[in-house]
């Protein structure tokens, strides 16, 4: 997305602490580590730091120990704002590929990310703390005030029984027989409602998996074009085009 030049230059960092002007945050040791060996930044300079609640703010760097930075916000940069409440239900896939769909789902709007486990997934293994992170230097570098939420892994069946009847789950039919996404996504730009994308493993979802998701009245399967996709391609391919149509980048960006 376009931007000023400050946006793309500054340097961000995500705090857990509550964020007021004059009240100083300790940063953590590898935040700490960062600042001080790799950007080369000491006492007096500045950064922007959020926290996904109180906005954005400029801080000062005001005590810099060897492993203990301590900034003190001085200055109110983006009140908080909305963001879009759009899920990322996905089967995992191998490690390099589901941390990059974790960083490039961020950049583009996710508020939440889901890993599922199908019949045809090849691991179960998903290390959330790993994804978290991943999110968070997405989040720093793509001007985002808010970190998606990590779910833990859940298995098909449970996630089923658990889903919120009132979230659409539009799913990649890799059979051909969903509905265009952009027509989907034309109806939820016409009449919003809270929605989640939904894409499968490397091999597809098993037949009795598409079969059980059909007869649900929440789910509507979507067709994502003539070519057979990645995993992580079409979940991004997914996401960029409903957020493109009935997403916040149909606003103009402040």
């Amino acid at each position: 997305m376009a931007g000023n030049k400050a946006n793309f230059t500054r340097l961000r960092l995500f705090v857990e602490d509550d964020l007021t002007t004059g009240a100083p945050v300790p940063l953590n040791r590898d935040q700490s580590h960062y600042l001080q060996n790799v950007m080369r930044k000491g006492e007096g300079d500045q950064i922007a730091v959020f926290n996904g609640r109180d906005g954005e703010y400029w801080a000062k760097i005001v005590a810099a120990k060897r492993g203990a930075v301590l900034v003190e916000p001085v200055e109110l940069l983006r009140n908080q704002a909305d963001e879009p409440d759009l899920w990322l239900v996905f089967a995992p896939i191998k490690r390099t590929a589901v941390s990059f769909l974790t960083s490039k789902a961020t950049e583009i709007g996710v508020s939440q990310l889901m890993p599922v486990v199908t019949a045809r997934t090849t691991t179960d293994r998903v290390n959330t703390k790993r994804l978290h992170a991943n999110a968070i230097e997405a989040a720093e570098q793509s001007e985002r005030l808010t970190v998606p939420v990590i779910a833990e892994p859940a298995k098909f069946q449970d996630f089923l029984r658990d889903w919120p009847r009132e979230r659409l789950l539009l799913v990649g039919d890799e059979t051909g027989n969903g509905r265009p996404i952009a027509e989907v996504a034309g109806e939820l730009a016409d009449e919003p409602r809270p929605y989640a994308v939904m894409t499968g493993p490397e091999g597809g979802f098993a037949p009795d998996e598409l079969d059980q998701l059909g007869e649900l009245p929440f789910v509507t399967f979507i067709g994502l074009g003539p070519r057979v996709l990645r995993a992580d391609t079409a979940a991004l391919a997914t996401l960029s085009v409903v957020q493109s149509i009935a997403g916040d980048w149909t606003s103009k960006r402040l």
